[in-house]
């Protein structure tokens, strides 16, 4: 009875770790240091960086950035290449359900994802705070570009996908391109080749902004040059990528109006652009919205399918 009871309990380790195997996801990742030397705009001090518990854990302090590499099986691999960008409100990280979740939900379409863990703003790393995170960001387009083909990636389809305060970032990467605030000898393109936005932040202005992305990013007492330098929309231009916008109406952390207005200045420009509005939902809820059996990710799906970034190189 005994040896037949092992033998069970055996073929149920069999079973049990072949149905985790096939439902794993398909990639195998690795984190690299987002720069080779020293890390531009920065002062020396130790690595702070300290990680929450909780049901989405959140990384702080962060002054070491990294980015993290996601690649689909090379049987579905298209081509396209998307930066990840999660939100915190410039103080924390949401690495896991803004990120690392984003990454797998993007290599089962076939895309390859980088999760970007970017600088927080902080007077004590950062010599000039507000362009740290800036500087990260188009690091990280400049890094996926450089190594487009040891990683799969077709170099004129790199986007990026931001969160929240990500969504900021992602925005503000969307709308200052034309100015490098890194070094970049080869002249690589740091435009991304579209936006994706969720539920973003994108005014700084006193009437719809998220304050404590705001006072994060540029300080509690910021120019009025300095609020409208980074409310991103008025720095859209006809230059400006596509974006694909979510955002519900009852988000209480990041008005709605933010997304609505950038939306505004697109179509003023002529940039095309796709929103969709949820009466419910909140904020920060990453791939499911609760309240709705509608599906964003689908919705992007189909937008990136019409848009041509989804069609296979060659």
């Amino acid at each position: 009875m005994k040896k037949l009871l092992s033998a069970l309990t055996f073929l149920h380790l069999i079973i049990m770790t072949a149905h985790a195997q096939q439902n794993a996801p398909e990639t195998n990742a690795r984190e690299i240091p987002l720069y080779e030397g020293a890390i531009p705009n920065s002062k020396p001090g130790p690595d702070r960086e300290t990680s929450g518990s909780g049901n989405h854990p959140m990384l702080s302090l962060v002054s070491h950035p990294t980015l993290k590499i996601f690649l689909p099986a090379k049987e579905k691999a298209t081509g396209l290449g998307i930066v990840v960008v999660p939100g915190g409100g410039y103080v924390h990280l949401a690495m896991g359900h803004e990120g690392v979740e984003i990454a797998d939900s993007l290599n089962a379409l076939g895309i390859a994802a980088f999760v970007l863990k970017y600088r927080l703003p902080s007077d004590e790393t950062m010599i000039d705070k507000t362009i740290g995170p800036l500087q990260d960001a188009q690091r990280a387009i400049q890094l996926v570009r450089q190594n487009a083909g040891q990683w799969g990636v077709d170099t004129a389809r790199v986007g990026i996908i931001g969160f929240s305060a990500g969504g900021h970032l992602a925005s503000t990467a969307g709308t200052h391109f034309t100015k490098a605030y890194i070094d970049n000898p080869h002249n690589i393109s740091l435009r991304p080749s579209f936006m994706i936005l969720m539920y973003p932040v994108i005014s700084f202005a006193d009437s719809i902004c998220h304050w404590g992305s705001r006072e994060n990013l540029i300080g509690k007492q910021p120019s009025p040059e300095k609020i409208m330098e980074y409310s991103n929309e008025w720095q859209v231009t006809s230059a400006t990528p596509p974006a694909f916008l979510i955002h519900s109406e009852d988000d209480k952390t990041v008005m709605v109006a933010n997304s609505i207005h950038f939306y505004e200045a697109l179509q003023r420009n002529k940039v095309p652009a796709e929103m969709h509005l949820y009466p419910q939902g909140g904020h920060g809820y990453g791939l499911h919205n609760g309240t709705t059996h509608d599906q964003w990710f689908d919705r992007l799906k189909t937008w990136l399918e019409d848009g041509g970034w989804l069609k296979k190189k060659g």
